[in-house]
């Protein structure tokens, strides 16, 4: 018989289902071991849509009692389903997944009570041979779920059984709550009699003494500041974050990329053309989050939303980045407004946008109040996935923009902070009709005019745009309001660094007619003369012959028109805009 062609796991966290279903697993069950060698209470922080609740599906089924006659089905196609370890099937495993808790601030507690009344009756209802009828009304019949919890925590001590405890998006609703109803609100949650706080303390209480009743605990989250907030200090376990030893627990692989692709190409579901590797690398790849790690890794969520759009349609999707992932990354904007007023993270996000990367090192433990403060804000950006590690310089670690996907979510969040306090706008119906008639008809002197009289017109984002990096910065934020091309900073062409390329999208618009090789140049507002202007014009001029000059250029040439521009700034006016040709 025939063997049905393995679904795309696209959106599915439950390890059961992918294996009974006849899903692709990328088996990341090797490091089940080090998760077992390492200490028993665990936090484990990655970004959104990183495969945090599938990995936590993947230890629930493994370690459950109830799931011992199954393991061959479960597991027997896996690294740990020939590697087993003593541990396999002997627990009790109580799962949370906070995402469920509504967020809204006049809800949250009853919803996170609902929530913990769900999942601990599905618990008794699932090891009845473990406790007797007085026992579980006993555990029930506590008023809070941290109490319900305390009750079984001692239950679970007296009849010497071992209990594993999963959290998933332990940070969640907590993060909505402060994105959306504020620090005071986030406060009320997290310190004090807060509940939240209340729920915590019962899990440290737990870790600790003979009748603490939790054997082993996984949390996972986007972010450390919760946890810090909640356990004053972040000492209810042990932080494996920036461990290098699971740099690879959750993403891609490139060799486990290869291999997904050669499964499809092999089953005739990808054409060599679908399956290039460097468009992956290009909008999904790039992260390393342990320093001292040698492989990068991939968005998962990402590449399984490329691949299954693509096998499904027969082409790349209209869009390279997930909505989801949009909307998830939407709710950062918070960060970066005080009282309507751009604050210190705006200033440092910007910075970070012109060059590409910053220096700093990641903490891991800070609180909400301290989020201001420059290390503490690198850190939250790297925790979310917005920067990651790219060696040395100088003594401190260099945190680079990871990809084209977090690179246009950033350019995002600066049109975002700019249009928040109302210091810019565009007409971004206008706008984009002009980068379509640029795109298509090769008309590229409206866009960068229309971007010129609105900076003339809006006087206050002029503070803002100074510096040839700066401006650079500026102009790939607003060529990014549309997606015919993709938009380059600093891209080695012939030797040298193109300072914005915009190339053509031919995957998405394959009839696409213009190209655009930019080089900006900056001239302080003190020393603008004609001489000097035909200076850096002829400077430009020689950069942009090497580019144009470099294969791939040439490449791109014999499909649609290459045109090279050059850009001259006079601090934040545009003083000399023209097209450069070799003939």
């Amino acid at each position: 018989m025939t063997q049905t062609v393995k679904r795309i796991p696209y959106g599915i966290a439950n390890y059961r289902v992918l294996q009974q279903d006849n899903m692709y697993y990328v088996d990341k069950t090797r490091f089940i071991p080090q998760i077992e060698a390492a200490p028993y209470y665990l936090i484990f922080i990655r970004p959104r849509r990183f495969g945090k609740s599938l990995w936590l599906s993947v230890l629930q089924h493994y370690y459950d009692v109830n799931y011992r006659e199954q393991f061959a089905e479960l597991f027997g196609n896996t690294w740990i389903g020939q590697n087993p370890t003593p541990d396999r099937n002997t627990y009790l495993t109580l799962a949370f997944n906070f995402s469920a808790v509504n967020p809204h601030i006049e809800e949250v507690q009853v919803s996170f009570e609902a929530h913990g009344d769900q999942v601990l009756g599905y618990f008794l209802e699932r090891y009845q041979a473990y406790f007797g009828q007085l026992e579980r009304e006993r555990i029930l019949s506590a008023p809070t779920t941290a109490d319900r919890l305390q009750e079984l925590f001692f239950q679970v001590t007296k009849k010497d059984l071992k209990l594993y405890l999963l959290i998933d998006e332990y940070d969640n609703f907590a993060n909505t709550i402060l994105t959306t109803a504020g620090e005071s609100a986030y406060r009320d949650l997290t310190h004090g009699a807060g509940f939240f706080r209340y729920f915590f303390n019962l899990l440290k209480s737990a870790t600790t003494g003979a009748l603490s009743g939790l054997t082993r605990l996984f949390i996972t989250g986007v972010s450390p500041i919760t946890l810090d907030d909640v356990t004053s200090g972040f000492n209810i376990g042990t932080h494996i974050s920036l461990a290098p030893q699971f740099n690879e627990l959750l993403g891609f692989t490139e060799a486990e990329i290869h291999a997904l692709l050669t499964y499809y190409q092999t089953q005739g579901q990808l054409t060599p053309d679908m399956a290039e590797m460097e468009q992956f690398t290009t909008w999904y790849g790039g992260y390393r989050f342990a320093q001292q790690a040698n492989t990068h890794v991939f968005n998962p969520d990402a590449v399984l939303y490329f691949l299954e759009y693509m096998m499904r349609e027969g082409q790349a999707p209209p869009d390279l980045i997930d909505q989801n992932l949009r909307t998830d990354y939407k709710k950062l904007r918070h960060l970066l407004t005080v009282d309507r007023q751009l604050n210190g993270n705006f200033s440092l996000l910007r910075e970070i946008i012109a060059h590409g990367e910053t220096r700093g090192r990641i903490k891991v433990s800070f609180s909400v109040e301290r989020l201001l403060a420059h290390e503490n804000f690198i850190s939250l950006l790297y925790y979310l996935g917005l920067l990651t590690f790219d060696g040395e310089r100088e003594g401190l670690p260099v945190l680079q923009i990871p990809n084209l996907t977090v690179r246009e979510l950033l350019y995002g969040y600066l049109r975002d902070g700019f249009e928040d306090v109302d210091i810019f706008r565009l007409n971004t119906r206008r706008f984009g009709e002009q980068m379509g008639a640029m795109a298509y008809r090769g008309h590229w002197q409206p866009v960068f005019d229309y971007l010129a009289e609105a900076i003339a017109a809006q006087t206050s984002v002029r503070d803002y745009l100074a510096g040839e990096k700066v401006i650079q910065g500026f102009l790939l934020a607003y060529l990014n309001v549309t997606n015919f091309f993709l938009t380059w900073s600093e891209r080695e062409l012939g030797g040298g660094f193109v300072d914005i390329y915009l190339e053509p999208f031919l995957a998405r618009y394959p009839d696409m007619r213009y190209g655009y090789l930019i080089e900006l140049k900056y001239i302080p507002r003190e020393k603008l003369t004609e001489t000097r202007l035909a200076e850096v014009v002829a400077e430009a001029e020689a950069q942009l012959r090497k580019y144009r000059g470099d294969a791939r250029a040439v490449a791109v040439a014999e499909k649609v028109t290459l045109k090279c521009l050059v850009l001259v700034y006079h601090g934040w006016e545009l003083v000399y805009r023209e097209e450069w040709t070799d003939e």
